[in-house]
């Protein structure tokens, strides 16, 4: 899985980005496992995902209402199906209203400029 660590910072919270080729939510749910092994991002507060399958959207915002939905758009955009991106969020104590949404689009952004 690439990672885009400290890519964003607002407001006390911080953010990455995670990637891998992805073809099932067994799969997704493995690699997020995967990434949660390391202490840090077992940390984060929020680990939100999206993944395009042929069989349909999946995704899961962890808590950040919309998240998922969002990194589901971007995807879906690009036309990138078949891979899991997860936004990861340290929350840094001071609320971010619709900027946090901002902020997932400019790290799926990121993250898929490395493709």
């Amino acid at each position: 899985m690439r990672t885009l660590d400290n890519i964003i910072s607002d407001r006390g919270s911080k953010y990455a980005v995670s990637g891998a080729p992805c073809r099932s939510e067994d799969e997704a749910k493995a690699l997020v496992k995967q990434l949660c092994r390391k202490k840090k991002f077992a940390k984060a507060t929020h680990n939100t995902w999206g993944l395009l399958l042929d069989s349909g959207p999946i995704k899961n915002d962890d808590g950040e209402s919309g998240a998922g939905m969002v990194i589901l758009r971007m995807l879906d955009r690009e036309g990138l199906t078949d891979h899991l991106v997860v936004v990861t969020r340290w929350y840094g104590g001071k609320h971010l209203g619709g900027d946090r949404f901002r902020h997932v689009q400019d790290a799926v952004r990121q993250y898929l400029d490395t493709l």
